[in-house]
């Protein structure tokens, strides 16, 4: 193994990402990071005594371009001895009948695709190429879309089944590695233009940020990333525990105590809201929540609407969450 290699390998046991004997999925896209990411797993592979497979959706975006990429992946499989899965998406037809950008609708048929590999063909973990940059991304993405702070932790390195071992490193440092191998990989030309939010951020916001303030960027939302996730970690064992003290602050029978709710902190109840939410499957935003805390001090018998089919009325010692059926 390169220094590059044994890095590889010391991030995924430092953070126990890949366990002796455990089957581990590789997302290859056929672009740079995912090709880099293949190369490193097959150099660790022996050390870690694990089985390797590779999965490669097809979006179907770009027509012949997408299916070139389909058969690079499937060919660099055959050439490693490596079992390919491969899913063709109708990607479009799902955004228009979700209502979803393509995007996001691409991103749930990937990883439901992955889930299903895992679960037929005995798969643990799935690997997926994130780095350094990508996280950048995610968190600005985010920050834009107006998220709370544990939101700005941005791609986590172990997430349920999902490991990301190259979260640490830059794209810079992934490329050179390609080269050194003599690895091919596949340009998204999509990637280039500016259409999607992440591109405009990519293309356009980081490198204008970082020619004003060089090398400060990355190891700034690096940092950023950190804290929020710690953050995140606390907040979620402080209100398991609140929620276990206070009964009356987790829904019953559609109903939170009033009297609790005001004994807390704005942020508390914002938080406390946000699960009630949640747990109904309500889509959770910080107007709909401010909204919330204000009924806390208005008169009984006053209701608010969160969401489309959901109203809240204080009534007595209570918050009466009363789903409309359509």
């Amino acid at each position: 193994m390169n220094v590059f290699e044994k890095k590889f390998l010391e991030q995924i046991r430092t953070r126990r990402l890949v366990e002796e004997g455990e089957r581990v999925l590789v997302a290859v896209s056929g672009g740079p990071d995912s090709m880099a990411m293949l190369s490193l797993f097959c150099a660790v592979k022996p050390v870690l005594h694990c089985e390797l497979g590779v999965a490669h959706c097809n979006f179907q975006l770009r027509g012949e371009e997408s299916d070139a990429e389909e058969q690079f992946v499937r060919n660099h499989c055959l050439s490693l001895g490596l079992e390919c899965f491969v899913e063709r998406c109708d990607t479009l037809r799902y955004a228009g009948e979700w209502k979803k950008s393509v995007e996001e609708s691409a991103r749930i048929l990937r990883y439901t695709f992955f889930e299903k590999v895992m679960e037929e063909m005995g798969f643990t973990r799935i690997a997926t190429g994130h780095h350094v940059n990508d996280n950048a991304e995610t968190i600005l993405f985010n920050l834009f879309r107006g998220v709370s702070l544990p939101g700005l932790k941005g791609i986590r390195a172990l997430h349920g089944k999902i490991i990301r071992p190259m979260l640490l490193f830059p794209k810079v440092a992934l490329t050179a590695y390609l080269e050194e191998k003599g690895i091919e990989s596949k340009t998204d030309t999509s990637n280039l233009l500016n259409d999607y939010d992440r591109n405009f951020i990519r293309n356009r916001v980081i490198p204008l940020i970082e020619e004003r303030f060089p090398h400060k960027l990355m190891p700034s939302l690096r940092r950023l990333s950190e804290q929020a996730g710690e953050l995140e970690e606390f907040l979620e064992l402080y209100f398991e525990n609140l929620l276990e003290r206070e009964p009356g602050l987790s829904l019953t029978d559609g109903e939170l105590d009033l009297q609790a709710l005001q004994r807390l902190m704005a942020f508390e109840q914002k938080e406390v809201f946000k699960r009630a939410l949640q747990d109904m499957d309500i889509p959770v935003d910080n107007q709909t929540l401010q909204k919330l805390v204000d009924l806390l001090h208005r008169q009984p018998g006053k209701m608010i609407m969160a969401g489309r089919q959901l109203r809240v009325l204080r009534k007595g010692a209570s918050l009466c969450f009363m789903r409309d059926t359509p």
